[in-house]
């Protein structure tokens, strides 16, 4: 049975305590490149000590960076777990999140009681109890608060990035599919920050590199 419902009462109750919940989200499922990063938050059970938080697409970046520094400094307890291409690359991209989660997870855990994460999909092997809620990002505050530390630690990383190869564009469309990244990726070909399991990755790579007849 899970711990809490959306249509239960906004403080959960364990032996008549408030549970402290770690929101988990991610960033970075769908892009070519780079890492998928993964944020757990937990605030105290009441009222979230942070105005204006939102799911982090809702926000621009100069709101989520003020954000950022705000849940770090505020929250019981966070955590961001990065999972580098070489990861995705051996056990797949959903996989590659779903260990994120686990580990960002154990970020907190001496903090949390039990997990609340964006999505349909409770990882396995959670060492707390959890449970997905579709549109969490949306709904939940430490969702909220757990999608913008992923969505700005990502974009920070992806601006890293750009400074070594900035032949690819990363601190503008942060690895994600735009016609200007694939348009690098033909005339340049992938660099190792890029997933090779990744259809356009092993395309561009192909187009360099074809198979000898």
């Amino acid at each position: 049975m899970p711990f809490d419902t959306p249509a239960s009462t906004p403080e959960v109750t364990l032996r008549s305590a408030p549970l402290r919940i770690a929101g988990i989200d991610e960033a970075g499922r769908g892009p070519l490149a780079g890492p998928v990063v993964v944020a757990a938050v937990v605030f105290a059970p009441g009222r979230t000590p942070i105005n204006g938080l939102d799911d982090s697409k809702q926000l621009d970046p100069d709101r989520r960076e003020v954000l950022y520094d705000r849940i770090v400094q505020r929250a019981l307890a966070w955590k961001i777990e990065f999972v580098g291409v070489e990861e995705i690359d051996r056990i797949n991209i959903l996989q590659a999140t779903l260990t994120g989660m686990r580990r960002a997870l154990e970020g907190v855990a001496h903090i949390a009681d039990a997990a609340r994460i964006d999505g349909n999909i409770v990882p396995s092997g959670l060492c707390r109890p959890g449970e997905a809620w579709i549109g969490g990002d949306a709904r939940d505050r430490s969702i909220m608060a757990a999608s913008i530390l992923a969505k700005v630690a990502r974009d920070r990383y992806m601006r890293e990035l750009h400074q070594q190869w900035p032949q690819y564009g990363f601190a503008d469309h942060k690895g994600y599919s735009t016609p200007v990244h694939l348009a690098a990726l033909k005339q340049h070909g992938p660099c190792p920050h890029h997933r090779r399991s990744f259809m356009p990755v092993r395309l561009a790579q192909a187009d360099l590199f074809p198979t000898p007849a």
